[in-house]
Formats: C-alpha cells, structure tokens, sequence
C-alpha cells in the first residue's frame, strides 16, 4: 500500500475503535435502575450513536426520552425518543428548544425514577438554556473559540451563564437518580468540564472565571458579570457517573493499526494541548531527525489544539496543523503528518482534517500558495482541497479528541 493508503486504513481503524457502542453497553449491562420510569436524555455529537446502544441493551424499558446532536450526525429515528440536531460549536435555536424538551422531560420525576444520561462532546452547544441572552451568548462563544482559549476556559466561563451546565440538569432532575455515561473529550478527562458538566459538581471558581475573562480581554456585559460571582453547585446526592473512552483509547487504536502495517509506532502524548502550528512544526522536526532511518517509524500524539483567529479564511485545528507540518517534510520520501478529529468533523467544514506528505510543498509552490499568507488568513481548508490533502470521514458516531500521525515508510 501506499502511505496515503496506509494513512487511510490507520484512521479507519482507530475510529473504529474508538466507537462508544461497547463501552456503553458494558456500562448499562451493570447497571440497577429504580422502579420507576427511566427516562433517556443522550446530548452531544455522539448522543445519537450511544442512545440507540442503549435502546438495544434496555429495549421497552426506557419510557422515553431527547436525543440531541450536531447537524448531520443523526442516524434518523430512535423508538420513543425525540431526536433534535442543533447547533455546534454556537448553539442555536434549535439547541435551545431540543434542551428546554430535555428539562420539561426530567422536571416532574420522583424518586423513584431514573434519568439515563448519555453525554459526549459538543454537549456544550448543543445542550443549553442560557441564562443571558442568546445573542450575548452567540457573541461570547466566538469570542472564546477565537481568542486562543482551550476547552477547559471555555467550558469555565461557559457554566457560568447556563441553567443546565455545572452540575445544573442533574439538580433539575432531582429527587429522580441519575445514571450518567460520559464519553470523555477533555484531556485529561475533568469530568466537570466535559460538555460543561452537566450532571457534574462545579469544581472551577469566580476568580478563575473572572481571570480567563481578563486573560483573553472578552467583552461581559454588568449581567454576565454579576453572574461570574453566582455560588457554584459543590455537590450533588443523586447522581453516579461512568467516564468511558478517552483519546488514550484513540492513541492506542492508532498505535495497533500502525503496529499491524509494519510500523514501530510511538505515542508522544495523549494530552497535546499547544497551538497547531507548534505541533505541527514539532512533528515535521522530527520527521527531520529520522529522516535516514531503515525502519518504517509512526509517531503519534493525542489531544487537542488550539487556534488563535487571525483571519476569515476556512479551516480547523487538525487541518492547520497538517499544513504547519508541510514546510518540514518537504522533500522527504514516504513521509507524511495527518491529524484528524475524532469525531469527523474540524472547525466548521466538511473535512476531518488533513493530510501533507513530502511533496506537499512543491505542489502548493507550483500553484502559487503562499503558506504564510494561508496561514494569516486561517484558510487552510482551501490550501488543502487544492492538493488533495483533505481528509473526509463524515460523521463517526464518536467523539474523543483529535490524534495526529507522523508516518516514516520504509
């Protein structure tokens, strides 16, 4: 095969492994439900994947229930339930409605009732009832995902100005159990900052708050202000969580495939958490340093970057990132860096991420694109598409960060 081919069947695999039907399904097969109704309420891009998992293992015994997801990553109809898809990374209108029919569904429950929550990554968008305005919220959320700030700032200041983040849905569920299953997409895995934690104690505080909203020089009106000082939830009685897959699993799943094609795989890390150029520099250095090896050699490294917008081009981290590590691999024979997200989609394009091998350069050069000039603009969708470096998978039913590959053939 070749390396293109090769890149190819290790993101197959390793998104295949990562696949929460398993881990959810093991979850649920150990768990002991009241007597009550049980009632399901899954929120994030891969709500809609571990919701029918559950319908499998628990047939007529869930009474109902909302499934809400990103656009495009629902899979149709689920038995009783209501499936929703909104909007992701800002949530929309139809987060707002899909949520408000969550917490109508929880709000009349007793104690001997059970809410099954399923909860994956994007739960912050795509599961909220803010408590300022939507288009205050609108405006803060890009503020945020353009400024450079990682997901757990993000989801700190997010928790601050919901009704349902912060361990607030699980109170709204109460006196009624909840038995939470969470795909974990944070690195490091703070289960109060998945999706925002919303069946989760709030472990963050108003001055940390306050000092990402100085850090990054957001723009807070008095409302959102005051709201910064709200006492946070610091316990909750009735909820038991199960964390299931991590990027950990992802790396590992990676680091089989690469194993199975005759690599000698390397996992860097499982927590990246730097800009994507800087990543994506560092893997094309290293490509540098073992550019006169006899043994076919993948590097890999898991988690989740960031990226500063400077521009109005088109793009995601994964694909910057890609594209960072084009300049130092130029040249090099049967190298090549992909970076993907977990969950098939990078920023908001069609694309998972992105591809480049040691003739990417040459090939950009010979069409008159400028790295630097793509780069400045955050446009590095378009640099991509040109020279076939665009990866597509289409919506994975999972979501566990991002893993990047550094692949040396011999």
């Amino acid at each position: 095969m070749s390396i293109r081919e090769d890149a190819n069947h290790i993101i197959q695999s390793a998104l295949l492994a990562a696949q929460p039907d398993r881990a959810v399904r093991s979850a649920l097969e150990q768990a002991s439900f009241g007597p009550g109704r049980l009632t399901l309420i899954a929120a994030g891009k891969a709500a809609w994947q571990m919701a029918r998992t559950a319908l499998e293992v628990l047939a007529e015994r869930v009474s109902g229930g909302v499934v809400v997801t990103k656009y495009g990553h629902s899979g149709g109809p689920l038995g009783c339930l209501e499936v929703y898809e909104a909007g992701h990374p800002v949530p929309d209108e139809n987060s707002f409605s899909a949520t408000r029919r969550a917490m109508e569904a929880v709000s009349a429950l007793d104690s001997g009732d059970t809410v099954l929550f399923l909860l994956s990554g994007g739960g912050s968008a795509l599961l909220e009832s803010p408590l300022i305005p939507a288009g205050d919220l609108e405006r803060l959320t890009r503020e945020l995902l353009s400024c450079g700030a990682d997901i757990v700032e993000i989801n700190t200041l997010r928790k601050r100005f919901s009704a349902v983040k912060g361990g607030k849905f699980a109170a709204l569920c109460a006196p009624a159990k909840v038995f939470s299953v969470v795909l974990s997409d944070v690195v490091g895995g703070p289960l109060d900052m998945i999706a925002s934690g919303p069946a989760c104690p709030d472990t963050s505080t108003a001055a940390q708050a306050k000092h990402i909203a100085d850090k990054y020089r957001l723009t807070l009106t008095p409302q959102m202000k005051e709201l910064l000082d709200a006492a946070p939830i610091s316990r909750l009685d009735n909820v038991e969580t199960h964390v299931t897959g991590s990027v950990t699993q992802l790396c590992r799943a990676a680091e089989t495939a690469c194993r199975e094609l005759g690599y000698e795989p390397c996992v860097l890390t499982d927590s990246l958490t730097c800009a994507a150029r800087e990543a994506g520099a560092f893997l094309g250095s290293i490509a540098q340093y073992h550019q006169n090896t006899s043994r076919s050699l993948a590097f890999i490294a898991g988690g989740e970057t960031v990226v500063r917008l400077t521009g109005r081009g088109l793009g995601g981290r994964n694909q910057e990132l890609a594209l960072a590590a084009a300049p130092g691999i130029r040249g090099l024979r049967d190298t090549a860096v992909f970076s993907v997200g977990s969950d098939g989609t990078d920023g908001p394009t069609d694309a998972a991420g992105g591809y480049v091998d040691g003739g990417t350069m040459t090939l950009l050069d010979h069409l008159g694109v400028e790295l630097h000039a793509v780069f400045q603009d955050n446009d590095s969708y378009h640099a991509l598409d040109l020279c076939g470096g665009l990866v597509k998978t289409g919506p994975t039913g999972t979501n566990v960060n991002d893993f990047s590959v550094l692949l040396i053939k011999r």
